[in-house]
């Protein structure tokens, strides 16, 4: 199976930036797609930006312009670049993959998610 881990979350003052970056392993993998999902208090879990492997992305509406979305293909690594952050950018945001790896004797699809990184953003 694959497993992503994420890191970059934290406190910070609006209008500041924040980088996480989430970073996939296990023994034998391709991925096909990577993005971010956020979930804030009371609200249902969103998706904030995704990129396909061949780079093509997509963005919420609510952070088109302040964030970016890139990908490593080679580090089987994906970033998220957050400028500008609002008060409303505050939420746990979750790293997701679109994954096919080996078992030993096939190859099978997972969605892999990663346990989550706490964004703050608060004077």
């Amino acid at each position: 199976q694959v497993q992503l881990v994420e890191s970059g979350g934290g406190l910070v003052q609006p209008g500041g930036s924040l980088t996480l970056s989430c970073a996939a392993s296990g023994v034998r993998f391709s991925i096909n797609a990577m993005g971010w999902y956020r979930q804030a208090p009371g609200k249902q879990r969103e998706l904030v930006a995704r990129i396909i492997r061949g780079g093509s992305t997509n963005y919420a509406d609510s952070v088109k312009g302040r964030f970016t979305i890139s990908r490593d293909n080679a580090k089987n690594t994906v970033s998220l670049q957050m400028n500008s952050l609002k008060p409303e950018d505050t939420a746990v945001y979750s790293c997701n993959a679109d994954v096919t790896y080996y078992t030993g004797s096939y190859w099978r699809g997972q969605d892999s998610w990663g346990l989550g990184t706490q964004v703050t953003v608060s004077s």
